[in-house]
């Protein structure tokens, strides 16, 4: 049986002298479902939706110590808007989950996509400069 990539990231770490407890926790506590679309009545006009939040925080897998960032969603409609409220909700419920940085940003496009069907998406993550790395992660829809 192949390891769990959390596993052999343990092991690695074991290997340097360095403790690691993947946190694991949480990953239920995503809540898409909490999302509201509105109807889109504008066919034909492309309008690009912009929305931002400097509040975005997700636990490190690996350490459990919260990751703080900045997200940008960008988008153009299709039949249906994202209703900011519920996005807030939605982006709350990722406080106390343990996600990577990729992850995160893979699993709010999917969940947003899906909820509203966009013309296209991107979502980016700017985190926080943790450890002295800093990193930024964006991905598209289609």
């Amino acid at each position: 049986m192949a390891e769990a990539p959390n596993d052999d990231i343990a092991r690695r770490y074991a290997e340097l002298g360095e403790t690691v407890r993947p946190h694991r926790e949480g990953a239920d506590a995503i809540r898409p479902g909490c999302l509201i679309t509105l109807p889109y009545d504008h066919p034909g006009r492309d309008a690009e939706v912009a929305i931002d939040t400097e509040e975005f925080t997700a636990l490190c897998p690996w350490t459990g110590l919260p990751d703080f960032g900045r997200l940008a969603v960008r988008y153009v409609p299709g039949a249906k808007c994202l209703e900011l409220k519920s996005l807030k909700y939605y982006l709350l419920s990722y406080r106390s989950v343990g996600i990577l940085q990729e992850d995160a940003a893979n699993r709010i496009l999917e969940d947003l996509a899906r909820a509203c069907g966009p013309k296209r998406m991107t979502v980016t993550l700017d985190y926080s400069v943790r450890g002295g790395l800093h990193s930024v992660v964006t991905i598209s829809h289609p």
